[in-house]
């Protein structure tokens, strides 16, 4: 069979299918594709083919074509509601049509005002058959015009016999310009998974088993490499058919494969003052003390073992010791949360099969141990994905905890002197956990600010820097450091006037932080008379513990994620009720806003069915992933329903784009409400995290009862600056101008409805920002808990009239940089 050709069914704009405003068609749930915005009113047979299906309200149609291509073809996005009016079938199931054949009549005009958009996508559903060589996008095109174009996936297979059954193996050269690296390896494991057969990738004579995306990176394998699929069980001949039909597609990278290379941006200089290094903020603070270097020795290990049987038996011993301590439910989410973590390392069957391995090579269990680890965690680093590199120090954490079970020796317990200011090459989350009081600030030449360590640190109260590089090497013990994490600097062996800058600085926070902490309970009201709510952004039923230890007035935010991740199954309702009731109970009666689930991106749960994505950031995540998923979000909205008492939970969806993700929403929580014989229906609100957000705040406020802005997301997507990438991450600053507009085009069109605007993200902590947020008409700031005293206290000191003032001026300023400038002016005229 040759080349297929689908041509165009629709006159209309054919672009690619990401573009359909719904995450069903644009996350290829269904199948690839394109999609085309109809300029016509004729849907038209793409091929020869017979007619499969007629959707009952006539919206939709697939067909049966040559090669056996099936083609699905939706006229417009939410049309079912409509019940078949305006559409007028013009063919039957079951009937043979011919190319160009007219199938559907529409009412162009009057479906286009009754749904959110009339963008028809053109869906390929059995695409494990077939690979798109190419699609016509980008342009106007006509009927019967070629759209796509198709190749059969029909892989060259070669079946045996052995002992164990049927073994089916087949080439395939690899087309990806980066090869298998980490998002097309975890494709892999998405489709093996779905096999009952195990199968393997070989490269080289080296095999890797297709579910484990470690063992595949290790394997290296690059553009043009050919590699051989194989499988042994049941369905063997359909994973391995499946496998090479994802490998050779190219999972929608191997186009790129003849484009010039891409330029990488220079990180953005800073002015780095004479004796001073820079770093990037893994937690804010000030701090002055005695430089103290961390350099711990490896665990000795023997070499050569005492026997297959033996050393396996030992490791064995070892795993079960770990997965108890691991199994360990108590202490803070975070603590709980970085467990988590290590055990999912802990099962990966790459990782144990290496070191059995190596034991079967005559090796002691503790060097078989630590080689697994070791080769694992470089090949994680040089992934080129950055939190997946900072996962790293956790498996090298996991190691040293697993020979401390083999050798049977105890953890050194860490030391140090009043006024330490910890350096390290790199820190591991159980050493951070183990620092004494004595510790007030870390400096880390290596590690990355999502790390588990950043995170511990921020916990802990620790101001501390990562990623200061190799100079930091240079800095002795016992040198005087000043440590100024919200500026990104360390100064080493400052001058007498600096240090005692410095000294008098640390004096007055101090001061300020034990008055901020007296006056928590107070309300916070502005200098004169505005009142501003001072909430906190939490994570666990501790943070709420610490939010209200610290006059927090309720919650702006609670974060439900951490409930679905590193977990092999979702969380049930009872298990979310339970949690979103005790943090409501310990806020006691205070608002409690929870935020729906914001998950996908860099944030995957194994068992949602989400594809890996070459942009996370610009795919399916957020409300995305719930509309996409309507159980998932039906579960959750009914625990959120069941907390007690009603109305102190309100809802808040994220990653809102448009009203229509809004609208059915509300449209789930009515009926939900209904169905449990609920008269209170909560408030509703939205996280304005995206531009489209902002600019079209005066809509959304109309169907949304508060608007909540995530200045961290808001920010990168304005920029269009990846927060996670060291390239360009110096120069991603909520305070940009076109920040400010965006915060401030939000609160016009919420006012415009009676709305009020808080803000949930990072600026709602940053001491420069909040004047600046108070001034553009922000009335709810939600911080970390910990901050919540400070935050109180900055808003009895100003005036909102002179915020407003300020406000207009940073408008009219042009970088980043001039914003900061003038807003430390502010703070010197009106907050010295």
């Amino acid at each position: 069979m040759g080349s297929i050709i689908l041509t165009s069914p629709l006159q209309g704009w054919a672009t690619a299918i990401d573009d359909v405003p719904d995450a069903v068609f644009s996350g290829r749930m269904l199948g690839d594709g394109v999609a085309i915005d109809p300029i016509g009113n004729m849907l038209h047979a793409p091929c020869d083919g017979e007619v499969l299906t007629l959707h009952a309200s006539h919206h939709a149609v697939t067909l049966r074509g040559e090669g056996g291509v099936e083609l699905l073809m939706h006229l417009g996005i939410d049309t079912v509601a409509l019940g078949g009016r305006g559409f007028e079938p013009l063919v039957a199931v079951g009937e043979a049509v011919t190319r160009g054949q007219p199938l559907v009549r529409f009412d162009l005009d009057g479906v286009a005002q009754a749904v959110p958009s009339l963008m028809t996508p053109l869906i390929v559903t059995n695409g494990e058959k077939f690979r798109i060589t190419r699609t016509e996008t980008g342009k106007l095109v006509g009927v019967g015009e070629g759209l796509i174009y198709l190749e059969p996936a029909e892989p060259a297979v070669e079946v045996t016999r052995d002992d164990q059954g049927v073994r089916v193996s087949g080439k395939v050269r690899v087309p990806m310009v980066h090869g298998i690296h980490a998002r097309p390896a975890a494709r892999v494991g998405e489709t093996a998974r779905a096999f009952v057969a195990e199968s393997w990738i070989v490269k080289d004579g080296c095999e890797a088993s297709t579910r484990s995306p470690i063992a595949l990176l290790k394997l290296g394998i690059r553009l043009a490499d050919e590699v051989e699929v194989v499988a042994s069980g049941v369905d063997a001949d359909a994973a391995v058919a499946a496998l090479i039909a994802l490998i050779e597609g190219g999972m929608d990278e191997h186009d790129h494969a003849e484009a010039a290379p891409v330029a990488v941006a220079e990180p953005v200089a800073l002015a780095i003052p004479e004796g001073a290094l820079a770093g990037t903020l893994a937690a804010p603070g000030y701090a002055v003390g005695q430089a103290r270097w961390l350099r711990v020795d490896d665990i000795e290990v023997p070499r050569d073992g005492q026997g297959l049987d033996h050393e396996t038996e030992r490791l064995n011993a070892a795993l079960d010791s770990m997965r108890l301590r691991l199994s360990d439910a108590s202490g803070d989410e975070t603590g709980a949360a970085i467990r988590r973590a290590h055990a999912a390392f802990l099962e990966d069957p790459a990782l144990q099969l290496d070191a059995y391995a190596r034991i079967g090579q005559g090796r002691d269990a503790g060097h078989a141990w630590r080689h697994a680890c070791r080769a694992t965690a470089e090949t994680m680093r040089t992934m080129g994905d950055a939190r997946f590199a900072e996962r790293a120090d956790d498996l090298i954490d996991l190691e040293r905890q697993m020979l401390r079970i083999l050798t049977g020796t105890q953890e050194e317990a860490l030391r140090f002197a009043p006024g330490t200011i910890l350096l390290a090459d790199e820190l591991l989350p159980s050493q951070v956990m183990a620092l004494d009081s004595h510790v007030i600030g870390l400096v880390l030449e290596r590690g990355g600010p999502t790390s588990h360590v950043a995170i511990l640190a921020a916990t802990m109260g620790l101001p501390a820097l990562v990623a200061v590089g190799p100079a930091l090497a240079g800095i002795a013990d016992g040198v005087t450091l000043i440590l100024d994490a919200d500026g990104g600097l360390v100064h080493a062996d400052p001058a007498a006037d600096r240090l005692a800058e410095a000294q008098a600085e640390v004096a007055r926070r101090a001061a300020a932080r034990e008055a901020a902490v007296a006056a928590a309970a107070e309300h916070c009201v502005s200098r004169d008379g505005v009142r501003i709510e001072a909430f906190a952004n939490l994570g666990s039923v501790e943070d709420a513990a610490i939010a209200m230890a610290h006059g927090a007035e309720g919650s702006g935010l609670l974060r439900t994620e951490f409930l679905f991740l590193e977990r092999d199954t979702a969380p049930t309702v009872a298990e979310q009720a339970a949690l979103y009731g005790a943090v409501a109970a310990k806020l006691e009666g205070r608002p409690l806003i929870v935020r729906l689930l914001d998950i996908g991106g860099d944030k995957p749960a194994p068992y949602l069915p989400i594809a890996a994505e070459d942009n996370p950031a610009l795919g399916l995540r957020g409300i995305r992933v719930g509309l996409a998923m309507p159980e998932v979000l039906d579960e959750q909205l009914r625990a959120i329903l069941s907390v007690r008492p009603h109305g102190q939970c309100r809802i808040m969806v994220p990653m809102v784009a448009s009203a229509a993700e809004l609208l059915k929403v509300r449209e789930r929580v009515a009926a939900i409400a209904g169905e449990m014989g609920l008269a209170h229906r909560p408030e509703i609100g939205i996280m304005v995290e995206t531009p489209a957000a902002a600019v079209t705040a005066a809509t959304l406020a109309r169907h949304a009862d508060f608007l909540s802005i995530g200045t961290n997301d808001l920010t990168q997507y304005a920029l269009a600056m990846d927060r996670g990438n060291p390239a360009v991450a110096a120069g991603i600053d909520g305070l940009h101008p076109a920040v400010l507009q965006l915060i401030a085009l939000t609160t016009q069109g919420a006012r415009a409805h009676g709305r009020w605007v808080g803000v949930c993200g990072g600026l709602a902590s940053d001491r420069l920002a909040i004047p600046l947020l108070l001034g553009l008409g922000v009335t709810e700031l939600s911080a970390a808990p910990r901050f919540v005293p400070d935050l109180k206290a900055l808003v009895r000191r100003l005036s909102i009239a002179d915020c407003r003032a300020h406000a207009e001026r940073a408008l009219q300023r042009e970088s980043a940089a001039e914003v900061r400038a003038l807003a430390r002016r502010f703070e010197g005229e009106f907050l010295a």
